[in-house]
């Protein structure tokens, strides 16, 4: 038996030490929580992970992601009520959908909205929430008003999570839930500055708990019928500066409309990097010839944002690659 619950509500308005949050939530057929379809009385244990390996014959790797899934499932139903910090991303929407399933109205899933959102991922976020029934609040956060974070030093992921973390805390408390995210086991691999915000204000990261790795959060997401399951990874906006560059409301808005005109010319996976007046284009490796065969679309659209000079990286696409100028690894935020 199903209960269906059509209604909207809308959170009034709350203040923090910093910052302001307004919220409305959509919430559409929720499942009954006396019929979770996962329910378990087992409480969260310590789990013992074994790791993925590519070389595992796919039977094996599905055993290994079924016992990952049930680990999940449980620490979700430990947890009780949660709200999922959801990007849209692969691993926050399914984090967002198997906490949906497990905890029906005790799960919230929350999408922050500030200049470093890109307006696609907002509507895409907004849409998979709608399409898959979540509960989903969309919160105002106000990063970008920390010199911290606006200086745009190694530690800006830092800033901008504890910014995070503190618009949705009341938010929590209202629900007396847990804050969780979507953080998987490979994401340990990096020094990433907003793991530590997330550790010191004692985030839930389940993923993580239930020893999920990057390719298994894929593979469980193909699975529930996520379209997220192939998306390219797609990090913050804030990401495209390079560190020094100072991030600033205009700036984002230029490099979230620079990557739509790159986008509008057919390819998906890519970056537009702002080196203050020099934006450089990085495609994978197979395209960089047909990036080159469209220089002067693509030169003209980014001049026309303000750009003065337009380079494409003969190197290719890599995640992450502001942080090759860190002096060391253990600097790196592993970022976009």
């Amino acid at each position: 038996m199903f209960l269906v619950i059509a209604l909207e509500v809308t959170i009034q308005p709350m203040d923090t030490a910093t910052s302001k949050t307004h919220a409305t939530v959509n919430t559409g057929s929720l499942t009954n929580s006396s019929m979770r379809p996962w329910a378990s009385n087992v409480a969260p244990a310590s789990i013992m992970v074994q790791p993925y390996r590519p070389g595992w014959q796919d039977g094996c790797m599905y055993i290994g992601l079924t016992t990952k899934t049930s680990r999940l499932q449980r620490i979700l139903e430990g947890l009780g009520t949660v709200v999922v910090a959801y990007s849209g991303g692969v691993d926050s929407a399914t984090l967002a959908a198997v906490a949906h399933q497990v905890l029906g109205p005790g799960s919230l899933a929350v999408t922050a909205v500030s200049p470093s959102l890109a307006r696609s991922e907002l509507a895409a976020a907004s849409g998979l929430a709608r399409r898959f029934g979540w509960a989903h609040a969309i919160v105002r956060t106000h990063e970008g008003d920390r010199e911290e974070y606006a200086r745009n030093d190694a530690d800006r992921c830092y800033w901008c999570k504890t910014e995070l973390f503190e618009v949705l805390a009341p938010l929590a408390s209202e629900r007396g839930a847990r804050i969780a995210v979507g953080t998987n086991v490979d994401d340990l691999g990096d020094y990433r500055p907003g793991l530590r915000a997330a550790s010191e204000r004692h985030v839930a990261t389940p993923l993580v708990d239930s020893g999920l790795t990057k390719p298994e959060v894929r593979m469980l997401a193909a699975k529930l019928g996520l379209p997220a399951a192939e998306k390219p990874a797609s990090p913050c906006l804030a990401s495209r500066f390079a560190y020094g560059v100072r991030v600033t409301p205009d700036g984002l808005q230029r490099v979230d409309r620079a990557e739509e005109a790159v986008r509008a010319l057919g390819f998906t996976v890519f970056r537009v990097r702002d080196h203050g007046d020099l934006a450089r284009i990085e495609v994978p490796p197979d395209e960089i010839e047909r990036a080159a065969s469209l220089h002067e679309e693509i030169s003209a659209a980014l001049r026309e944002l303000g750009f003065r000079y337009v380079a494409l990286d003969l190197s290719g696409f890599r995640s992450g690659a502001m942080n090759e100028v860190l002096p060391s690894p253990r600097l790196r935020d592993g970022g976009g």
